[in-house]
């Protein structure tokens, strides 16, 4: 197990101390700016909307009849390395290997709708562009969901579906907010994983979190330009901007989520050696 801890520090190093461009502070600087001067009632709703419609598409993914045949994908393969798994919890029977080995294989399809979907989107039309956001959302949640299921957290718990999106939320803020969320959300989910609902704050999505709406703001606008120069009618320059941008962040999510559930397991294992 020591070598799965030395390679989580290094990754944790790497990616949260990874130093930003003077272009990219500049940025951020600009951003925050302009955070500062929206309305703070406006923002407070927008805010509230988000973490709604957040919690329902959790709910839609995690009832549709998609989520459960992947469960039971899941257990098709587990059962090669244990027979006797049926549930989320003894899904934690698998090794460390086991577990980062048929993430991997979900993954490696999550990605591929990203870009698949991010492609579609670089199409352009009003239709596209208005619904790529809760498209993108969709995939980087049921991506969360799959990740903790094969980590051996049961997604149909309370607590654990609050802890989902605020995972989502840390995943999807800029960089530089990313630390202290991770540092905290770990600290909230090992203090309350007995119990049955989440006993933090129960928001999920911080106002800087909107700072996300420029780059996608960016990127529909950059479609809508790119739309004009096709090639045998097709927007081909659009399609790889929507396409490389959404599998960009879905991948940064990914990452972020299957490093945080992998700690998670690890604090686990040492928590019981020591009981």
């Amino acid at each position: 197990m020591e070598h799965h801890w030395d390679e989580l520090e290094q990754w944790e190093r790497r990616y949260f101390e990874r130093e930003q461009s003077d272009l990219g502070i500049l940025y951020n600087q600009w951003q925050e700016k302009w955070l500062k001067s929206l309305n703070q009632k406006r923002k407070r709703q927008v805010l509230s909307l988000l973490d709604n419609c957040l919690v329902h598409l959790q709910a839609g993914l995690l009832h549709s009849r998609s989520f459960e045949e992947t469960k039971k994908r899941v257990y098709t393969h587990a059962r090669i390395f244990h027979p006797s798994i049926s549930s989320a919890e003894a899904l934690r029977q698998l090794s460390i290997e086991q577990a980062n080995y048929l993430a991997d294989q979900l993954m490696a399809k999550q990605r591929l709708l990203s870009v698949g979907q991010g492609g579609v989107t670089g199409l352009g039309g009003l239709f596209f562009l208005a619904a790529d956001l809760p498209a993108l959302m969709a995939i980087q949640l049921r991506s969360l969901q799959q990740l903790a299921f094969v980590y051996g957290y049961d997604c149909h718990h309370p607590m654990e579906q609050m802890v989902m999106l605020k995972l989502y939320h840390l995943a999807t803020l800029p960089k530089k907010y990313q630390k202290s969320e991770w540092d905290k959300l770990l600290e909230e989910s090992l203090a309350h994983q007995q119990a049955i609902f989440y006993e933090g704050d129960d928001s999920i999505i911080q106002e800087e979190w909107l700072q996300r709406f420029t780059p996608q703001l960016a990127k529909s606008f950059l479609i809508t330009i790119l739309r004009r120069k096709t090639v045998q009618f097709v927007p081909l320059f659009g399609v790889v901007v929507g396409a490389g941008m959404n599998y960009a962040l879905t991948k940064q999510v990914i990452e972020v989520g299957q490093h945080f559930y992998l700690k998670r397991r690890l604090l686990d294992l040492a928590s019981d050696r020591i009981t």
